[in-house]
């Protein structure tokens, strides 16, 4: 998870707001400032996941949401008050979580929802490893395509199969800290290219040079930027102020569905993994897990590193055996110490990086087998909530597919019974999601 004290600044810190400032109203990009609060957040709130929920999942900047606050939130209101609206919905669910009404949405959705839930986020994060490696690429006559021209032609690209291929064998073997190992290998191999290639620093613009991170020895192995400054900038209610009321709360509940949901697949993905779904599909102390999840985007808001939520890498300490909350206390210290060694992360290209993803993806693919594919009325919600998520960029997307097409099944088939009244309501909420774009057209907004 170590790639996100560098890819969240990279997303956030490099943002302007309506007023043309920087986050802090810094004159230049803060990214050692931001990166530094990246790793704090992220090191605080996973400690209290580990502590409170007693899990293994580590908590952090959610990829997706940032983008969402950066070029959409922040473009019309100041940073100050887009990190207030990210405070305020972290607030907004702890306040469901503690009435009981996340929890109880959660126990609602049938079991075998949650394993395709599970399923979808395998196939959406080893997309997300192909493409951050480029090894699948945009393409001009068809949306995706192998490598570059539909060619492996470039030393990264090799860097990334040689580290998949080491990693699948090592996994296949059962060597305990396959995953590890196969990151730190394979950054290694990086190195030795780039020392002997030189092929120049990472630009989104050459395919033929390394994604994220040139992986070369930094100068400087230890620097510090002080996180704390962070929390003195954000503004809860100047939104409201600045746009619309009714824009500003659309917003809001745009980040709320997001982080509710993906939240939701999260757990479900990475619990399964790790074996603690239970056989009726609940997740033991799913109400502790919950509440310092809500607190992450709470706390995200307030520290200006956007909202903060369980990670599905998890599943990459599960794979390696995690199972109870020490892993998460070990992980969450490391993002800590972390912030002294913010040089030292960006040695990892994510050619590197992506063979770890990929593998943790084939984990959790496992799970459909327990999908009963000949019951349609399960079987159509899960397939569109598992081909959704990759296929959209979007975890929330998939569930909402998911729901909404089980609850219509149901319905079709004279069954609306059956349905667990908080899944009508959830279902509703997803219709307006997918329905926010039209409605913010017709409002003028």
């Amino acid at each position: 998870m170590a790639y996100i004290v560098v890819l969240n600044p990279l997303i956030l810190a490099n943002g302007k707001d309506v007023d043309g400032q920087f986050i802090a109203d810094n004159a230049t990009a803060p990214v050692a400032l931001v990166a530094a609060g990246t790793a704090f957040v992220a090191g605080v709130l996973t400690i209290l996941m580990g502590v409170i929920g007693r899990v293994p999942f580590a908590m952090a900047a959610g990829l997706g949401l940032n983008a969402f606050v950066t070029f959409q939130i922040a473009t019309v209101m100041t940073w100050e008050e887009a990190m207030g609206l990210v405070f305020l919905e972290g607030v907004i669910i702890a306040v469901l979580v503690l009435t009981g009404l996340r929890t109880a949405i959660f126990h609602a959705i049938p079991a075998q929802l949650k394993t395709a839930i599970s399923v979808g986020i395998g196939l959406f994060i080893a997309l997300i490893g192909f493409v951050d490696a480029g090894f699948v690429r945009k393409a001009a006559g068809t949306p995706l395509e192998l490598g570059i021209g539909g060619s492996l032609t470039s030393w990264p690209i090799f860097v990334f199969i040689i580290g998949l291929l080491a990693t699948a064998a090592m996994v296949a073997r059962k060597v305990k800290g396959a995953i590890l190992i196969g990151i730190v290998g394979t950054t290694v191999l990086a190195i030795i290219v780039e020392a002997i290639a030189k092929l120049g620093p990472a630009s989104p613009d050459n395919p033929y040079t390394w994604q994220l991170n040139r992986p070369v020895v930094p100068d400087q192995v230890i620097g510090f930027n002080n996180p704390l400054v962070l929390f003195t900038e954000f503004d809860p209610f100047g939104g409201f102020i600045r746009v619309d009321v009714l824009l500003a709360a659309l917003l809001v509940f745009t980040l709320l569905i997001t982080d509710f949901f993906d939240t939701m697949g999260t757990i479900v993905g990475v619990g399964r993994q790790a074996n603690l779904v239970q056989a009726d599909g609940t997740l033991p102390r799913t109400r502790e897990i919950l509440l310092v999840d809500s607190l992450g985007a709470a706390a995200g808001g307030a520290g200006s590193v956007s909202s903060n939520t369980t990670y599905i890498e998890s599943a990459a300490g599960v794979g390696e055996g995690a199972r109870t909350g020490l892993a998460s206390v070990v992980t969450g210290l490391l993002f800590l110490v972390a912030i002294f060694f913010t040089p030292l992360v960006t040695i990892v290209p994510y050619e590197a990086a992506a063979p770890a993803l990929v593998i943790v993806g084939f984990l959790m693919m496992t799970a459909i087998k327990d999908v009963d594919w000949d019951d349609f009325e399960i079987a159509i919600p899960a397939f569109l909530t598992i081909v959704i998520m990759p296929f959209t960029y979007s975890i929330s997307n998939g569930i909402g597919a998911g729901f909404i097409s089980y609850v219509l099944i149901k319905v079709v088939r004279g069954r609306a019974r059956e349905v667990h009244p908080l899944l009508w309501g959830v279902a509703a909420l997803f219709a307006l999601y997918f329905a926010i774009g039209p409605v913010r057209a017709m409002l003028g907004l």
